[in-house]
Parts: C-alpha cells; sequence; structure tokens
C-alpha cells in the first residue's frame, strides 16, 4: 500500500517475473486482476513498470487475443477485469496480482471470485498494490490477520522520478488529507462531518442494466483553463420506479473550453441523454454558446447556484440516505470527493467539480422534476 509514484506496480511486475521465470519448466498458472483489460495491459504488462517492460532474460509473450502472458518455459498468467467478476469463475490459479484494489469497479463480487481460484499448489498467494482509499474491501483484508501489509511512500522513490516532482507536490498538498494519502500512502478515514460514507456508496452500487426513462449530463464547468482546470461531467438517469442511477463520471482535466465541451457532447450521444444541465456561475452564457459551437443540437438547460455548495449538496445526500439513488459502478475519483466534502468544502481546499456536477444530475432529475408532462386526476 503506497502513494503515487511509490513503486507498487514494479514490486508487482517484479513478484509476478520471479515466480513465473523459475526454472526451465513450469506449470505456474497467475491471474492478473486490474479496474478495467485497458489497465491491466498498460500498466501491469505493457507498462513503464509492467512486466514485459522489466523482464530482462525469459521475457514472456503477450497473446491479445488470449488475453495472456506465455512465459518461455510454459508459466501462464491471464488477465482478468474487475468490470466482469464472472470471468473469473472457472479458471484456477497458483497466484494472483491484484492492482489498485480500492479503484475496482466490482471490487467484493470480483476479490470473491478470485479467492474460490486460488487453489492450485502448495501455498496459493496474491499481491495487492494499491494507493490506499478507505474502502470497506480494503479495509477488511487489512484487518485479515493472514494478511501482510507493507506501507511505502512516495518520496522512498524519488531517484527514480523526475527532479522536483515529490517538491512540487509537497508544495502544493503537503499535510492535505489527499497528500497524506496519495503521496504518504496514509489509510485516511472519512471525515466526521462529511454528507456521504464509503461503506454507503459501496451498498448503492449495482450492476445496472435495465431501462431509464429520463437522463441528463450535468456539467460544472471549470473558472479557467489550463493542466490545473477540471470540468466535472456526470451523467445520471432515473428509472421508472423512481431511482436515480448515476451512470458515469466523463470528467475532464486540463481541457480548453472546446475540449470539454467536446467531452459533454460526447456523453451527451453515448447514453442517448435527454438533456445537457450546465452551471453557468463561472462562464455566464458562453458555457452555452462554447456548447452550441460543438453540437448546435444540444438541448441545454443553464442553472445558476443561489446557493453555498454543501447546502445543494445536503438535500442530495438525503436522497442516497432514503435509497433514492444508485451507481452503476465505482467512480474513485466522484466518491472521494464525496466523503471528503463538508461544511468548509474538500479538505484539499480544491472545488469539488465532480460531486458539483453530480449534484446538479441528481437535482435535475429528482429534485425539481424532470420536466414531462404529466395527467392529474381531478
Amino acid at each position: 500500500m503506497g502513494g503515487r509514484g511509490s513503486g507498487k506496480t514494479r514490486a508487482g511486475a517484479e513478484w509476478v517475473q520471479a515466480l513465473a521465470s523459475d526454472g526451465d519448466r513450469s506449470d505456474l498458472r497467475i491471474a492478473l486482476v486490474a479496474e478495467s483489460l485497458g489497465d491491466a495491459r498498460e500498466v501491469m504488462i505493457d507498462g513503464v513498470s509492467g512486466i514485459c517492460r522489466i523482464a530482462r532474460t525469459r521475457r514472456p509473450e503477450f497473446e491479445i487475443s488470449r488475453r495472456r502472458l506465455v512465459w518461455p518455459n510454459g508459466a501462464v498468467a491471464q488477465i482478468f477485469s474487475s468490470e466482469d467478476p464472472e470471468s473469473l469463475r472457472g479458471p484456477q490459479f497458483h497466484f494472483a496480482w491484484c492492482d489498485e484494489l480500492a479503484k475496482w469497479k466490482h471490487a467484493q463480487e470480483t476479490f470473491d471470485m478470485l479467492q474460490f481460484g486460488l487453489r492450485l499448489g502448495v501455498d496459493p498467494r496474491q499481491l495487492v498494490t494499491t494507493t490506499p482509499r478507505p474502502v470497506p474491501i480494503l479495509k477488511r483484508l487489512i484487518a485479515d490477520p493472514g494478511t501482510r501489509l507493507v506501507k511505502i511512500a512516495t518520496k522512498g522513490n524519488a531517484g527514480n522520478l523526475s527532479p522536483g516532482y515529490i517538491e512540487a507536490l509537497e508544495a502544493r498538498y503537503g499535510g492535505t488529507r489527499l497528500g497524506r494519502q496519495e503521496l504518504a500512502g496514509e489509510l485516511i478515514e472519512d471525515r466526521e462531518d462529511a454528507l456521504w460514507r464509503r461503506a454507503d456508496l459501496e451498498a448503492c452500487t449495482i450492476r445496472f442494466a435495465g431501462a431509464l426513462r429520463r437522463i441528463v449530463v450535468a456539467v460544472d464547468p471549470p473558472a479557467g483553463s489550463g493542466e490545473a482546470s477540471c470540468c466535472g461531467i456526470v451523467v445520471a438517469g432515473v428509472e421508472p420506479n423512481g431511482r436515480a442511477v448515476v451512470l458515469a463520471d466523463c470528467t475532464i482535466g486540463g481541457a480548453s473550453p472546446a475540449g470539454w465541451a467536446q467531452a459533454v457532447a460526447r456523453a451527451y450521444q453515448r447514453f442517448q441523454a435527454d438533456r445537457v444541465v450546465a452551471e453557468v456561475n463561472q462562464g455566464g452564457d458562453m458555457v452555452s454558446a462554447m456548447l452550441k459551437s460543438v453540437d448546435a443540437n444540444l438541448p441545454i438547460t443553464m442553472v445558476r447556484a443561489t446557493r453555498g455548495k454543501f447546502l445543494r449538496a445536503e438535500p442530495v445526500a438525503a436522497l442516497y440516505e432514503q435509497g433514492r439513488v444508485a451507481h452503476a459502478g465505482r467512480f474513485t475519483e466522484l466518491e472521494d470527493q464525496m466523503c471528503d466534502f463538508g461544511p468548509d468544502g474538500l479538505s484539499s481546499g480544491r472545488s469539488p467539480d465532480r460531486l458539483d456536477a453530480l449534484v446538479w444530475a441528481l437535482t435535475a432529475l429528482m429534485l425539481e422534476g424532470s420536466g414531462e408532462p404529466r395527467v392529474r386526476g381531478i
């Protein structure tokens, strides 16, 4: 468990390579599990610290079509995604490497399926490499007497990072909850005064495949542009029974106004949404003009905040408490903001862009009516 850039991926890759390349002949079967198949390929296998990049001798062959690595001695590692827990039903393994467990979309279900498959050899083991987040599955794993916990901080790997990287991040995030989590590798519990709890968010996560009667894309435009800017974009819909479902967090950072406007249009088209809800406090009519310049047919509702962020978020948090909101998967960065948002905002002092977009989406769907025609009996 360590901070960003602390060497977690390299440790996992070296562990797997050492196991798989040992001996002239091997029947080892290893599971490589990531948040998505793309992460497994781009981080665990082909990344700068991935298995294929660090293998000095006995380099494995990556059979992309079969989603597996094959070493010259016969050892095989298969890749899996937390988006598809059922894919782990059937295969069996000697070892497993789980990367970024705290980000997995269907964490508990995927982890459970993996445990049933770890049944080969005399001592099946798994290595988990993750940035710490106080999600229930990680807390349970740490408390397990069979777990050996190793903590590493980003500064411990300073010799392999860009000069000035740690100093720049320490200057910006040092001493904050985000800095302690992402740099020091500490497991930071939910804020006492936060409106949401991680255990509650995990409980409302579903594998959604139903119908929705209305879908909106909510936008919280950034105040400026540049690398530090972030445009909150959240997609949500409402079921026929009245429950809201958060479908996606499409937030984009470091984009120009045209860039984030295009991201909004893509989300609108991808989910076949009914409307775009855009906050105009920061940009006024420019927000609508920018969105229309990308897609003139976008139906846009402009909203303006007249109350503070915490007051706007409280009614939305109440919807969660009432069981009237579900998440169609895990949205890690959005959940981080939700569980770190108190009366004084985020502990880092940054703008809760993702959370703002979520609040606007659920407000439009659940608190201000859907805008659909109704027939009322008298």
